[in-house]
């Protein structure tokens, strides 16, 4: 996907974690080294979280967004789900 600089990006999904209750949903732009975490604990553990996540890219370039859901439990998703994009 293609988008400008300076200007906002949104993504969007669900996470499911198959009868157990998410608690956040956490977002990271560099590769997994750090995380930013969205409470999401008022959630049901029968219902699909839906997320979106907003980025405004700052300089031209090919980046990558990964989500993961962390549950009641504070297991973390095994895989994290990935968005790529290119900014110029």
């Amino acid at each position: 996907m293609q988008v400008e600089v300076g200007k906002p990006v949104t993504f969007s999904g669900y996470a499911e974690d198959y009868g157990r209750q998410i608690v956040s949903v956490q977002f990271s732009l560099d590769n997994g080294e750090h995380w930013t975490s969205y409470d999401v604990s008022e959630s049901s553990s029968e219902l699909w979280v839906h997320w979106t996540f907003s980025y405004t890219p700052e300089r031209p370039g090919f980046y990558r967004l990964l989500v993961r859901s962390v549950n009641d439990e504070g297991v973390e998703s095994p895989l994290a789900d990935v968005a790529e994009f290119t900014a110029a």
